[in-house]
Formats: structure tokens, C-alpha cells, sequence
């Protein structure tokens, strides 16, 4: 058998793409870019254009298009709603394409864009996304969006989740030490995510701002069997 490799990156400072161009990229940021998408999808979207800055969001919008956009959790004044999965409603989204545009998701969208496959990971999608993985022979990086370039503990017990149930397929190593401290941080949680969580500081800014009613929906497992994948820069269903 050839074993793959997995990795895990816990910041976008971290990351190096050149190492990383035959590599399956999974993006998590499941409070909440990479939850929202997954729902969107799951709602019927056709497809999602992530962008960097919100200049290039406003000119989708002078466009036409259906623009989410946030920054802090705050949904920008020219943005017809934010990154909350609750917004991304059937009636809304369901045949539609939307650019998206959040404080650290879709820019790191953008920074894996030269590896093998950009995939979007979540809980949501979770059970899906190790089935579409293992249907493939590469490596695989598990990208943690983190908070402004720093750690957080949220996106890294999902990459832990992940690393947990590729290990046991048997099919990867690993000799990544963020890997290993990730599949430790998710031993801690895994009898309880919602507790744990409590604890993080993104959970504290959510509810501060009255943006924490999502949060158990963001750890439900298998929402969605919708995987999303750039294509040609753009996020769109990849069937197993």
C-alpha cells in the first residue's frame, strides 16, 4: 500500500504552498465560513465565488450579483447578509451563484489556490468529505482558517476529527506535529464539542455581538453530503 501524508496548518502564516502543490487542501473554519458554505450548498446553490477583500465583493455587487459579505461577524452595509449558515436559507440561495467574502475563510480559499484540490471542510459535510478524500491518492493538508493569522481551537478540533478517522483508514501517516497536537485537542472534545467550545474565544466574540445561535448547528455531523471544490476559482459541488 502507499500511504499518504497529512499535515495540518493551524494559521495562514503557516502555510506553504510550494509544499503543497500536489495536495488535497482542505479549508475549515467551521465558525463560520466553512459551515455557511457547506449549507449553502446543501440549500441548492450553484455556486459560491469567495473573495478577498471587500472591494472586490462590492464590484460583484455593482454587477448584480447576491453578495454575503462580514468582517468582525458584522454583515458589510452593501452585502445582502453575512456568513451565518441560518441566512443561507433554500429560498435564498437554492439555483443561485454568491459571492462570499468573510474576515478569514475565503482568504485562505485564495492562498491554497495553487494545490492539487481546494476542498471545503466542515461537520457538516464530514462523513461525505473522508469518503471523496479516500476515493483519492494524494496527501492532504488539513488548513486551519484560525482567527487574524493566529491559533484557534474551534477549526483545530475539526482538523483533529479529520485526521482522526483518515488515520484510521490506514491510508495516511503523519509526522506532523500540529496533526498530532490536533488529534489530542479532539480526544478532549470529542465526548463533548458543544462544552468545549465554550471555551474558545470565537464563541465568546459570537455571543458578545448576539451571533452564537448558530453554534450547535455548526458541530452537527453529516448536514450535507455536498462537497465543495474550486474549480477554475470558483466553489461548486464535487460529487463523490
Amino acid at each position: 500500500m502507499n500511504y499518504r501524508k497529512l499535515e495540518t496548518c493551524f494559521s495562514p502564516l503557516l502555510f506553504e504552498p510550494e509544499n503543497h502543490k500536489g495536495a488535497i487542501v482542505v479549508i475549515i473554519d467551521i465558525l463560520r465560513a466553512t459551515s455557511a458554505i457547506c449549507t449553502a450548498f446543501g440549500h441548492g446553490a450553484k455556486s459560491i465565488i469567495p473573495v478577498k477583500t471587500t472591494e472586490e465583493a462590492k464590484e460583484y455587487k455593482k454587477q448584480g450579483y447576491l453578495v454575503a459579505a462580514e468582517r468582525d461577524g458584522y454583515v458589510l452595509d452593501f452585502a445582502d447578509f453575512g456568513n451565518s449558515p441560518f441566512n443561507f436559507t433554500r429560498d435564498r440561495v437554492e439555483g443561485k451563484t454568491i459571492v462570499y467574502s468573510t474576515t478569514n475563510g475565503t482568504g485562505i480559499i485564495k492562498q491554497a489556490s495553487g494545490s492539487g484540490s481546494v476542498v471545503i471542510g466542515s461537520f457538516l459535510n464530514f462523513s461525505s468529505l473522508i469518503r471523496w478524500i479516500l476515493n483519492r491518492d494524494s496527501d492532504v493538508v488539513l488548513f486551519c482558517a484560525g482567527w487574524k493569522d493566529r491559533f484557534n481551537l474551534e477549526d483545530t478540533i475539526c482538523a483533529g476529527a479529520f485526521a482522526e478517522r483518515l488515520m484510521q483508514s490506514s491510508r495516511f501517516v503523519t509526522d506532523c506535529d500540529s496533526t498530532l497536537a490536533a488529534l489530542d485537542l479532539w480526544s478532549v472534545a470529542k465526548p463533548d464539542p458543544k462544552s468545549y467550545i465554550d471555551k474558545a474565544a470565537q464563541r465568546s466574540r459570537l455571543r458578545d455581538k448576539g451571533l452564537d445561535d448558530c453554534i450547535d448547528f455548526c458541530l452537527t455531523m453529516d448536514y450535507t453530503e455536498k462537497i465543495p471544490v474550486i474549480q477554475n476559482d470558483i466553489l461548486v459541488d464535487n460529487i463523490l
